[in-house]
This record gives structure tokens, sequence and C-alpha cells, in this order.
């Protein structure tokens, strides 16, 4: 048919050159790589410093193919990997998009937060085959940066003396702000919160002398307080000017921030212990947060964090997503780095430390978080020196795949 168009278009001698020349032929081979690699089999490993699945796992998951391309993605367990495994093996591995809804939506219950991160580390790998089956970078995939760099905060900066001396060198070192946790209780004691409210409020003090009044702080609440408390604190810490304060109470049930919003004025955070959008969506919608937290692959992997991020900025919402491993770290970059909203990531202590099994994965310095060049994720990942734990090369449909007439998914 295109032929034909062409022909018709041209003329009979012109298009005839065209197609001897060759020039037609290469348009038709021109269409994404990615769409005709199958995926042939998923391992997960585990890292020389391994972590739970319900402590922010970095167990390291590869999707490999029938064109040699390896996609290298990070989070979940052994056994939630294997439940979803199964559905990607033989498919197409440039149909992302449906390829997450077949994995969220394929088995009778839809996906808690611990199975999400699978979804999520699987997600990363995907992304990852796509930048490398073309050459390219994730960013520019997603239309190019919005930022030159990714500004971050520092969670657990190396210690500098008091803490009003640690906040000063961790802003001298290039980071945005300084972020500090409520007050702990001395060994053995119990947490009384008033006392403790107290503490987190003279330590607060101490951190905004050292950040100076050109640097920013902010607060994690670790959501150990009752509402009436952090009310109260947060009425404290007012005056100091946080960048932001987050996990003010427990999270489970999201509408206690309608009380929270009426009677609290700082700047508030709140995502990390959720993941995916419709677990913060009505706080957005309803502007009873300032800053997300949700981060990757907590959220479903870079699917949804970009859908997340785009609900952010529709309704003015930042970006401050919690640390998590290199490897989703190098995913937050690309994400980060072209979406619109206000965005600043978490980075834990002065910076990376070195990971024997990834020898790159995000480019840090200065305080920051740098996009580069490097195709797909941008991550090398060394086997070697990790221990695989599971494998998954059959197919596997726990129940049917029902489509709608034109072939998107529906649920069973």
């Amino acid at each position: 048919m295109r032929r034909v168009f062409l022909r018709s278009l041209l003329g009979g001698t012109g298009a005839a050159a065209l197609l001897r020349s060759g020039a037609v032929r290469g348009a038709e081979a021109a269409p994404d790589t990615a769409a005709r690699i199958r995926i042939r089999r998923v391992r997960c490993y585990l890292p020389p410093r391994p972590r739970p699945l319900l402590s922010q796992s970095n167990q390291v998951v590869t999707v490999e193919t029938d064109q040699g391309i390896t996609g290298i993605g990070e989070g979940g367990s052994p056994d939630t990997v294997k439940a979803l495994a199964g559905l990607l093996i033989g498919e197409d591995a440039g149909r992302i998009e449906h390829l997450w809804q077949l994995m969220y939506r394929g088995h009778f219950y839809p996906p808690g937060r611990e199975k999400l991160h699978a979804l999520g580390a699987l997600d990363l790998a995907l992304w990852d085959i796509h930048g490398k089956s073309l050459g390219r970078p994730l960013h520019e995939l997603f239309g190019g940066l919005t930022r030159e760099h990714v500004e971050c905060y520092s969670t657990a900066f190396p210690a500098r003396g008091t803490l009003r001396e640690t906040a000063r060198a961790c802003i001298e070192a290039g980071f945005r702000a300084f972020r500090i946790s409520v007050a702990d209780p001395e060994r053995g004691q119990s947490f009384d919160a008033r006392a403790m409210v107290r503490k987190s409020y003279e330590q607060c003090r101490e951190v905004r002398e050292g950040v100076g009044p050109g640097g920013q702080w902010a607060i994690d609440y670790h959501t150990r307080l009752d509402l009436s408390d952090a009310v109260r604190l947060s009425a404290l810490i007012e005056g100091l000017e946080p960048f932001f304060a987050e996990d003010l109470v427990r999270s489970e049930e999201p509408a206690v921030y309608r009380v929270l919003r009426q009677q609290v004025k700082v700047p508030i955070a709140v995502g990390e212990q959720f993941g995916d959008r419709w677990d913060i969506n009505e706080l957005v919608e309803q502007h009873l947060i300032d800053y997300s937290r949700v981060t990757m692959p907590n959220a479903g992997g870079l699917t949804e964090f970009r859908k997340l991020a785009s609900l952010c900025e529709l309704h003015y919402v930042g970006l401050v997503p919690h640390f998590t491993g290199p490897v989703a770290t190098a995913a937050l970059v690309h994400a980060l780095g072209t979406a619109s909203a206000p965005a600043t990531m978490e980075i834990l202590g002065a910076g990376p430390e070195p990971e024997p099994h990834l020898p790159q994965h995000y480019d840090f310095h200065d305080g920051k978080v740098w996009p580069n060049s490097r195709p797909g994720l941008g991550v090398e990942f060394e086997p070697a020196r990790a221990t695989l734990v599971a494998e998954v090369s059959e197919p596997m449909r726990p129940i049917p795949v029902f489509r709608r007439p034109d072939g998107s998914l529906t649920n069973w």
C-alpha cells in the first residue's frame, strides 16, 4: 500500500527510482527496533550488600531478550518477581505500557505495595532495553532534559562535630538541603512524644543556624508523632522556614491530611510509604500536600512514576522522592531530569558508595546528580559479583487475559 501511494504521489518513474535506491526500504526499516525484541528470560540477583523487600530492596533484576540486549532493573524479592516474570516471557519488549498493564492486572488481586515493587523492577529493565535498542539515554526518549542537573538533599550526612557544623558542611558540599529526623530517645528509654517535640525543636534551631540564610533544611517526623504532637512541632518550627516537614503522621489513613492542612503552615511532604498514583492522587488533587515523596521502583517503575510526576505538575506539587537503590536512582535521574515540576532528590550520606556489582550507575558530584549520555538507564551490571537467586524462562498465565475489541487489556 505504501509503495502504491508513493507511485501515485511521485509518478511511476520517480517512485521506481526511490524504490531502487533503497530510500523507501530504509524508511520501512526505521520503526522501533525494540518492538521486534522478544523477552526470553528473567533473572534475580542479590547484591553483595542486600536489603530485604520490606526495607527498600536492592535486588537486581535482569530481563534478557532474543536479540542479546539485557535490561537491568532493581527491586522486589525472588518470589514477587517470579510471580510477574512469567507474564513477560515471549512478549514484545517494546510494548512497555501494555506489559505494565498485564503485570498490574494479570492476577486475581491488584498488586499491593510489595508486588508493585517487583513490577517496578521489571518495568525499569524494560525501559533499559528500549533505550539500549535505540542507542539513546532514556531522557532523550522522554522528550529531552528540562534541567541541567537534579538538585539533592542529604539524609544522614556524615557528622562534622556539632549538628550545626554538620549542617553547614552539607550545604558547603553542594547539597540544596540538609535533612534531620525527629529526635530519638536516649538508648533504652521510651519515646516520650512531648519531650521529643521540644528536643526536636532545639535541634531544628541549630540546623537552621548551620545552613545559614541561603541554605535549606528539612525534617522527617517518621510517622512517630500523633496528630496533636505533629501539629505542635510544626507550629514551633514554622519560623525556622523548613524546606518541608515529612511524614507528619502515620500513612494508613491519608484523609487525616485534610485536618493537618488546616492546622499546619509548614510545607508538607508525604509518600515514601506509598506505591502507585492511586495511593496519593487525592492528596495531590486536593492540595493537601506540597511535595510527593513517592519513589522508584515502589511506584511501579518509570511508567507509573512519570504519570505521577505529571499529576503533581498539574496541581503544583513538587517531587522529592525517597532515596532508593543505585539502579532506581539512575532511573530517577531520567524521570526528574525530564519533568517540569520542582524536583529534588534524596541522597543518603555524602554520596554513593562504590557498588562492586555496578561499575556504573548514576553520576554524582558537587551535591548533585547529573544526566549522562549512556544508553538506556546508563547502568552497567556484573552478574559475577552478585548471587543468582531466581530464574524464569517459561511463560505463565495465572488467569485468563481478556481484551477489548481494539486489543487493549481489561480485567478478568
